[in-house]
């Protein structure tokens, strides 16, 4: 057997191999839920870090929209006897890097910093996250940054265009809300508010330390110490949330109209989400996809065009975006349809699938030569999947991908009776582009 004695706490499992060298990663459940997971890597001098929370947008009350994103920012603003000048001056001297986000299912503090100076970000990061001063004064002040940002993403239409598709095809639920919350919730906010929040939904059991790179026992044991905690009760079930067809279009005077075409997706932790990511490929993943070559290289109708994918605990998303002016968008989108519709019945070519499967594998395995990509997949696939695939599983799932599996899996989603779609810029109403699909 591999890898580090038994620590305090209840073991896991045994470690799991990443690959076939020395690389070896270990899990560690500890006294109130909280899951260390770490992996040595002996070929580098720093280390990247993350303390990741199971809550997100999705979790939060309707009358507390934004507060996960609200909390991120406030650990920021002070901690324990530092102020946010000094905490920025302490990461910056270690030449360090400190920072978080939020999305609709997590929220994530991460770091990376040398290992001669690993303890006192780790000790820097852990006191963001377990002191923040949460004064009311600073959230004041805060609640202003937040509102420029959510202004200067409604100045994005690319943003607002994905945005306001998601707001609507899962409307009624908590998906549909945005992450940054909205002006009005936020301006009723206080840091009381905040405060009780992050008590109720900061659970042990949800949270997630991960830890890669060049690191000792030492270090362990810190994190262990730290995030020791009494056990919480697990929150209430969530409500689902399910895809249903919707059509917006927002007018904007811009130079460029930007659509998103959207189709049910797939969860996370699907058993076909590697088929859906090389079907992704084919269709729109790169410059040798599908609509790229037939859309902007054969007949210059745009400039970006490309597909994307978006899972949650029990539903998804896969579309198109593209962005494109006036006089091109009937003639666009009409290829668009045709290009969607053909992989639908027939299927992408074999030659296809083999370019995106060994795009898909090739991306995953050479991303994990750096210490923050594997400190990310270690959390994510813990916190969100329940457990770690290795690269040699990654690469296996990824060869088991056929042509006839993604045609099955295209004819499955990409059905115009679910379509979706969401467009801003010099735009007619939803109505006027039914015979453009």
């Amino acid at each position: 057997m591999c890898g580090r004695p038994a620590v305090r706490g209840r073991r896991a499992g045994p470690p799991l191999c990443l690959n076939r060298g020395a690389s070896m990663i270990e899990k560690t459940t500890l006294p109130g839920g909280v899951r260390l997971v770490s992996e040595r890597l002996p070929h580098v001098r720093s280390a990247s870090f993350g303390i990741w929370v199971g809550t997100g947008s999705r979790h939060e009350p309707s009358a507390l929209a934004g507060a996960s994103h609200a909390l991120e920012h406030m650990s920021f603003k002070g901690a324990g006897t530092r102020t946010a000048a000094e905490i920025a001056e302490l990461m910056d001297g270690m030449g360090g890097q400190l920072n978080a986000f939020t999305t609709k299912e997590c929220t994530c503090f991460y770091g990376r910093a040398l290992d001669t100076r690993l303890h006192e970000a780790l000790g820097l990061i852990c006191d963001i996250f377990f002191e923040p001063r949460m004064d009311e004064d600073d959230w004041q002040t805060e609640r202003g940054v937040i509102l420029e940002e959510i202004g200067m993403y409604r100045d994005s239409p690319e943003d607002m265009s994905s945005e306001r598709l998601f707001s609507s095809v899962f409307k009624g639920s908590a998906l549909a809300r945005p992450v940054l919350g909205r002006p009005s919730a936020l301006n009723a906010m206080t840091a009381a508010a905040l405060r009780g929040y992050r008590e109720a939904e900061y659970r042990p059991h949800d949270i997630v330390v991960s830890l890669a790179g060049s690191f000792d026992e030492g270090h362990l044991r810190f994190l262990e110490r730290r995030f020791t905690l009494p056990a919480a009760r697990p929150r209430a079930k969530l409500k689902r949330a399910a895809y249903t067809p919707a059509r917006v279009t927002k007018k904007k005077a811009i130079e460029q109209n930007h659509w998103c075409v959207g189709f049910p997706g797939l969860p996370m932790g699907d058993s076909k989400r590697h088929t859906l990511q090389v079907l992704s490929g084919v269709v729109g993943g790169g410059m040798s996809s599908r609509l790229f070559q037939a859309v902007r290289e054969r007949e210059g109708l745009c400039y970006e065009i490309g597909t994307f994918t978006a899972s949650h605990g029990e539903t998804g998303v896969f579309g198109v975006y593209v962005g494109l002016g006036r006089e091109s968008e009937r003639r666009a989108l009409g290829m668009i349809a045709d290009i969607l519709r053909g992989v639908a019945q027939d299927g992408p070519g074999q030659a296809e699938v083999d370019r995106a499967r060994e795009q898909l594998k090739a991306a995953a395995i050479m991303g994990m030569e750096s210490s923050k990509t594997r400190m990310n997949h270690m959390w994510q696939s813990e916190l969100l999947l329940g457990r770690i695939l290795t690269l040699d599983e990654i690469a296996a799932r990824c060869d088991a991908v056929t042509a006839e599996g993604c045609r099955e899996l295209a004819a499955e989603l990409i059905n115009f009776d679910k379509m979706s779609f969401s467009a801003i810029g010099r735009v007619d109403a939803a109505g006027a582009y039914d015979g453009y699909f």
